[in-house]
């Protein structure tokens, strides 16, 4: 690789003018310029943006822990993190925690040592939670949690009020004259599944019935599982409505039920969480409760430039947007039952 020196040299001007024509080319005369540009063509230079960064002791870079890339929320979560991180000239690298605490772990104890500007993360639990987060802290990196409301008090928090969410999504099944109600999620050591569970447990009450099928994940596959199990229930032991964790157990609890010649809404009525874009794409579109995706990593990448000292005065917030159900067929109204 070429170096700034051979730039220069070729160039035939000082180290330092190449350096301004690359970081503050309106100090330099056109036809230096244009002398230094042709030189770095030539040669095929690229500069160093590492060993800049560690000249100047600050990183460029904001890494991004994720808790499941195999959700599109997250992926669009991370696009408005991008949107932040451009609007700062920021690199953005993304990790996969896939749910596993030995894994989240591992890359904090890497991250510990790269030590980028700061870290967004969704925690795969609460336990040991504040300790892990608190031991980049101490390095000097500074932490965001999103997508979680988090029992980590110490810090910024992004997230949406799941309760909330669930009792939207509670309400909205009551309305449509359902009594029997599943909940398909898991698994509860998520902070977010619990939530919507226990959100929509309370709007229930003891009146109505609710029937919990706990899942080891959140994807189409124990969405499956879901919908096999509710339908080899009799009739009459069956939920007309089942809640889902999230969208991708809804799209694989309404795979199995209409491969098993139930109808969705009229047979068993499905709710999703997150509204990504396949609910409702889905061959019965999907019902869901919206989260605001693109809005959540934006704020926490905000926040987190806030944290890294780029804002001065910064006080930690817990940001909590509030969700919206959004209505489509899986849930249509059924006919009032008999009073």
């Amino acid at each position: 690789m070429s170096s700034i020196k051979e730039v220069a040299r070729l160039a035939g001007v000082s180290v330092g003018t190449v350096s301004n024509v690359l970081n503050r080319p309106d100090l330099v005369a056109p036809e230096t310029r244009e002398r230094v540009q042709a030189a770095i063509t030539r040669l095929g230079y690229v500069r160093n943006g590492s060993a800049r960064q560690l000249r100047a002791g600050r990183s460029r870079t904001i890494a991004v822990v994720a808790l499941d890339l195999a959700n599109p929320f997250f992926i669009d979560v991370l696009s408005g993190v991008e949107s932040a991180a451009q609007r700062d000239r920021l690199t953005v690298m993304v990790f996969n925690s896939s749910k596993d605490a030995g894994r989240e772990e591992r890359l904090i104890e890497e991250l510990a040592e790269q030590r980028p500007l700061g870290v967004l993360i969704t925690p795969v639990n609460d336990q040991g939670q504040r300790e892990r987060l608190e031991r980049l802290e101490s390095r000097g990196i500074p932490v965001v949690v999103f997508d979680n409301s988090s029992r980590f008090s110490h810090g910024c928090t992004v997230a949406v009020d799941d309760v909330l969410g669930g009792r939207l999504a509670g309400r909205h099944l009551l309305e449509r004259g359902h009594r029997h109600i599943a909940y398909a999620g898991g698994p509860f050591t998520v902070r977010q599944v619990e939530d919507r569970h226990d959100g929509l447990a309370a709007v229930l009450g003891e009146r109505e019935r609710l029937t919990v099928i706990r899942l080891p994940d959140l994807n189409v596959a124990t969405g499956r599982t879901a919908g096999r199990e509710i339908a080899e229930l009799s009739p009459e032991a069956r939920p007309t409505a089942v809640f889902c964790g999230n969208d991708l157990v809804a799209l694989g609890v309404l795979q199995e039920l209409t491969q098993r010649g139930l109808r969705v809404p009229d047979d068993v009525a499905i709710l999703g969480y997150d509204d990504i874009d396949f609910a409702a794409a889905a061959a019965v579109p999907l019902s869901s409760v919206r989260q605001p995706r693109e809005q959540i990593g934006d704020t926490a990448a905000q926040m987190l430039l806030e944290e890294s000292g780029r804002v001065p005065g910064h006080q930690h917030r817990r940001v909590i947007f509030q969700p919206a159900l959004v209505e489509r067929t899986s849930t249509a109204a059924r006919a009032p039952l008999p009073s």
